[in-house]
C-alpha cells in the first residue's frame, strides 16, 4: 500500500523541521502524486501560521510544484475555537488555500475563556481522572458536529485527539456532509472496536502521514496493521493506491464565492 497523495505535512512555518520544496522532494522519492502543505492555523499561540506569510506560502507551494512535478497544495490545519464549531480560518485568506484540514488542538486562543474550559480544560481533566461523563462525550460530539456542519473541511485530522466523544455519530457527519474522516499515521486515539464502527458507517477515509520532517512524508506508520487488524474497507480510503479523491468541499465552496 502507498499514499497517491499525502494531505497532512508540516513545515518550518509551524512546527515542522522542513522546507515546503524538502517535503515535496521527498514525496517525489517515494513516488507520491500530490501532497498538502498544511501548517496550523492562527488560532495555534505557538505554532501558528503567520497572516502576512500566506501569499509567501503560496508561492513557494507553486514553486515546489514546479521544480519537483509533484502537485503541492497549499492548505492550513485550522484550529476549532469552541462550542459552536467555529475555526479559525479566515475568510480573507480563502482565495490562497487549495484545501482545509479541521480539528480539535491544544494551545489554541479561544474566544472566551468558558469555551476554554469546556473544550480544554474539562477534557483534560477527564483524561487525568479517567472520569468522563456523557454529558462531556455529547458536547464534544456537538462540537465536531458544529465544526463540519459551519465550515467546508476536506479532511477532520486525528479525531478524538484531546478530547472525548462518539466517533460513530461524528463519521456520519463526515459522510454526510463529504468531509473525510483522517487515519492518522502518527497518532490515534481511537479503539480498534471504534474503528471498526466508524468504518461501518461507510465514511471515507484518507490515511495522512502527519509529517514534521521531510523523511515521514508518506510514512504509514501503524496504519497498515491497524487495517489489518480492523479489517477496513480499502475501498472506503480515497488517497492510496493510484486513487486520488474525486470531490473536494472546500474547493466547491471556493467555487461559490
Amino acid at each position: 500500500m502507498i499514499l497517491t497523495a499525502d494531505f497532512h505535512t508540516h513545515t518550518k512555518f509551524s512546527h515542522g523541521k522542513g522546507t515546503i520544496l524538502q517535503n515535496a522532494i521527498s514525496a517525489k522519492e517515494k513516488g507520491i502524486r500530490a501532497i498538502a502543505i498544511t501548517d496550523h492555523g492562527y488560532g495555534h499561540t505557538v505554532y501558528g501560521i503567520k497572516h502576512r506569510k500566506v501569499p509567501y506560502m503560496k508561492n513557494l507551494c507553486k514553486e515546489a510544484e514546479t521544480q519537483t512535478g509533484v502537485k503541492v497544495l497549499f492548505g492550513v490545519e485550522a484550529n476549532v475555537l469552541g462550542l459552536s464549531g467555529k475555526t479559525d480560518a479566515r475568510r480573507d485568506d480563502m482565495e490562497y488555500f487549495d484545501v482545509l484540514l479541521g480539528g480539535i488542538h491544544k494551545m489554541i486562543t479561544y474566544d472566551k475563556l468558558e469555551e476554554w474550559f469546556k473544550l480544554f480544560g474539562a477534557n483534560a481533566l477527564a483524561r487525568k481522572t479517567g472520569k468522563v461523563s456523557p454529558e462531556l462525550v455529547k458536547r464534544n460530539t456537538k462540537v465536531y458536529i458544529n465544526a463540519i456542519k459551519s465550515n467546508p473541511i476536506d479532511i477532520l485530522v486525528h479525531p478524538n485527539y484531546c478530547v472525548f466523544a462518539s466517533a460513530v455519530e461524528v463519521a456520519k457527519c463526515c459522510r454526510d456532509y463529504g468531509t473525510y474522516f483522517e487515519i492518522d499515521a502518527r497518532k490515534t486515539h481511537l479503539t480498534d472496536e471504534e474503528w471498526f464502527e466508524v468504518a461501518q458507517t461507510g465514511v471515507k477515509f484518507v490515511i495522512d502521514s502527519d509529517a514534521h520532517h521531510p523523511s515521514k512524508v508518506g510514512d504509514l506508520g501503524y496504519v497498515e496493521s491497524l487495517i489489518e487488524r480492523v479489517n477496513i474497507n480499502k475501498d472506503q480510503i480515497v488517497n492510496i493506491d493510484g486513487k486520488y479523491p474525486d470531490y473536494f468541499r472546500f474547493k466547491e465552496y471556493k467555487n461559490k464565492l
